[in-house]
């Protein structure tokens, strides 16, 4: 496949509007994952404290899908977007003031990311229904791999510049930047035209939510899949939670862990590219094979690893982390009926994050009662055992990558492809 193919969904207007506004918007995200645990230190939080702030915003991110779900297949996904937009921007922007200013303190921080968690829990599944509408199933796989490949811009950078501005300047100029980027994608999310029809409402809303659930447990390659997920980010959680301290205590501070993830997010640069050419014949194997790849750096961090090579881990989970979300996000989309793929992706996502803030929450007092190095080791191992117990599920193995009847197969839209 040449350049010109690999970007010819491009052409799709609506297409270039969304891409381009999660873009800017993972670049303020990217920032914040290195940000908001330094915030948490730098107004005298433990390693607990940094665990217990990730996961207040993980919380209220899953309280919120299921509802956000439905309320995107019932409404107009583009508003909930733009909406979720705005109420980040103000949370954001109120916790950059607060620590620009000095006077924030730990509760502070846990509830603004609270509230910047529950309007993510409306957005995600929002934005999942929305690019079946304006993509055709064909092109799917080759719309996330680019969408994944712009975002990367702001995998590299977003770390690489917190982790300046939080060693020159406060954490809270770095929570500014990422205010204004929610800000900048409200606006190219709002310019979207989207073909008539999308967001109609139709039962009630426990009608709708039921429909969902039963949907999604139809499935056995959804829910087992999901479960995997959800095991793996509570031990991913280990990462979140303790590399700051572990990059604060033994490899340089905030400048170090931004290098880190910086890397990491040239692999997502990678991981991107690859998936606009992948093809796979068995879409979730793929998916589960990245999963072993994805978990190595726990054991680079576990074994203190110098940054080069820690980063070198990271680079490679980047990669296999986006190319294995790449093809599981376009597998969803051909799968699922189009009328309930936002109910289905809250499912998803619910379901994915069901374990994350307990993650988040327990690996600091594990990390006190046994070690860091222990800690890190025992996320590790855990996350190799349920890679071999997804991969054991027949469903798994044997799914294609399009539905053979065409039943689920979202109807393809018909969208201006003017580049103006």
């Amino acid at each position: 496949m040449d350049l010109s193919e690999r970007l010819s969904v491009l052409r799709l207007r609506e297409f270039r509007l969304l891409f381009c506004g999660q873009a800017v918007s993972v670049f303020g995200d990217r920032m914040v994952a290195v940000a908001l645990a330094f915030a948490v230190l730098e107004v005298g939080g433990s390693a607990s404290a940094v665990g217990l702030v990730l996961a207040s915003g993980a919380l209220a991110l899953f309280a919120s899908l299921l509802v956000g779900g439905v309320v995107a297949d019932r409404t107009s996904r583009r508003a909930v977007m733009v909406g979720a937009d705005l109420v980040r921007l103000a949370s954001q922007g109120t916790m950059a003031a607060l620590l620009i200013a000095g006077v924030a303190d730990v509760w502070m921080l846990a509830a603004l990311a609270a509230l910047t968690g529950a309007a993510t829990g409306f957005f995600n599944p929002a934005s999942t229904g929305l690019l079946p509408t304006i993509v055709a199933p064909e092109h799917l796989q080759q719309a996330n791999g680019l969408r994944a490949t712009a975002m990367s811009s702001g995998e590299i950078l977003g770390p690489l510049t917190a982790g300046v501005l939080v060693a020159s300047a406060s954490a809270g100029w770095a929570l500014a930047i990422d205010a204004a980027t929610f800000g900048i994608s409200a606006v190219l999310l709002s310019r979207l035209r989207l073909p008539a029809g999308v967001g109609r409402e139709t039962a009630s809303f426990r009608t709708d939510l039921k429909e969902g659930w039963s949907a999604f447990r139809s499935r056995t390659w959804v829910w087992t899949l999901v479960a995997f997920v959800a095991i793996g980010n509570m031990l991913w959680g280990a990462w979140s939670a303790l590399g700051p301290v572990v990059a604060d205590r033994d490899l340089g501070g905030a400048a170090a862990w931004g290098t880190v993830l910086a890397a990491m997010g040239v692999g997502v640069l990678g991981g991107g590219l690859v998936a606009t050419q992948a093809k796979p014949r068995r879409p979730l194997v793929i998916f589960a094979l990245t999963g072993v790849v994805f978990s190595v750096p726990l054991a680079f961090l576990a074994a203190g690893a110098p940054v080069p090579l820690l980063a070198l881990a990271a680079l490679l989970s980047g990669g296999a982390m986006m190319l294995g979300n790449s093809v599981w996000e376009s597998t969803l989309q051909r799968h699922i009926p189009a009328e309930s793929l936002s109910r289905v992706s809250a499912y998803d996502w619910f379901g994915s994050l069901a374990f994350y803030p307990l993650g988040l929450a327990v690996w600091g007092p594990m990390a006190a009662a046994v070690g860091l190095g222990a800690s890190l080791w025992l996320a590790f191992a855990l996350q190799l055992a349920t890679t071999l117990a997804l991969l054991a599920v027949p469903d798994i193995r044997r799914l294609p990558a399009t539905p053979s009847n065409g039943r689920d197969r979202p109807k393809p839209p018909v969208v201006s492809t003017s580049m103006g």
